[in-house]
């Protein structure tokens, strides 16, 4: 190194000048010093929000677009499910519109609406007839009344109709009556012993002119075994309707 050359002292950083500030006369104090490589969270963007809320809201759920029939004359739960292609069939229909149509899904009459391919609605009101009822401050249960019927025509549906109801049997009192009035007119103990059914031995009987075969493979249970028994013969008849034609408010004709 040239002899003319001086000792320059080294220059003390800013930062370096102020901790041996710090440290004159005393313990120095160890100062951690924040850097721009400290780590900081990112802040979020718009789209990052937007994907989040995404996220955590529900799947849409499909809306079913119902609408309303009004029952005319002649139709039943049965006819009306198959001509609007209810899935499910007159049983959907009558679940969705049970508080309308009431206990027995037979019993529709023109002028009803009813929801087709909609929200189930509520049930009905149980009433003192369908359930027992408790008094009130006693603890002691009433038994439930049982139901009666006429003994005749008008019973005869009446009390086929609720039985239909516990089977499933669709029908209606206008299709039952109209293919009664023109089978037998009316008449439990009618037997037709002239037609080919007869010729065969076997002769149609009763209300609705069952044959002993038909009546014995569509017998309902509950029902009398016998032809000639009012409620049993409408029963079976309706039975046999229904596996063939979709109802007996279908039968217009001999069947």
């Amino acid at each position: 190194m040239p002899r003319n050359a001086k000792h320059r002292r080294p220059r003390t950083g800013s930062i370096a000048r102020r901790l041996v500030a710090v440290g004159t006369g005393g313990a120095a104090l160890a100062i951690p010093l924040v850097t721009a490589a400290t780590a900081q969270a990112a802040p979020a963007t718009v789209e990052h929000v937007r994907a989040a809320k995404a996220a955590e809201a529900p799947a849409a759920t499909p809306k079913t677009t119902a609408t309303t029939y009004v029952v005319v004359e002649g139709d039943s739960l049965s006819k009306i499910a198959q001509a609007h292609s209810v899935s499910g069939g007159w049983q959907k229909l009558y679940e969705d519109n049970r508080s309308a149509v009431g206990a027995n899904p037979s019993l529709v009459h023109p002028g009803l609406k009813l929801t087709v391919n909609g929200k189930k609605a509520a049930a009905p009101a149980t009433t003192a007839a369908e359930t027992s009822t408790e008094s009130a401050g006693s603890g002691s249960v009433e038994p439930a009344v049982a139901k009666t019927y006429t003994d005749n025509l008008d019973g005869w549906i009446r009390e086929a109709l609720d039985v239909m109801a516990q089977h499933g049997i669709p029908g209606s009192y206008e299709g039952i009556h109209r293919n009664i009035m023109r089978e037998s007119s009316g008449n439990p103990n009618a037997i037709n012993n002239w037609d080919i059914n007869a010729q065969n031995g076997v002769p149609s009987k009763g209300l609705l002119q069952v044959i002993a075969p038909t009546f014995q493979a569509y017998h309902v249970p509950g029902t009398a075994m016998d032809a000639y028994d009012p409620v049993a013969n409408i029963t079976a008849a309706c039975n046999y309707a229904a596996d063939r034609y979709g109802s007996i408010d279908n039968v217009n004709g001999p069947y």
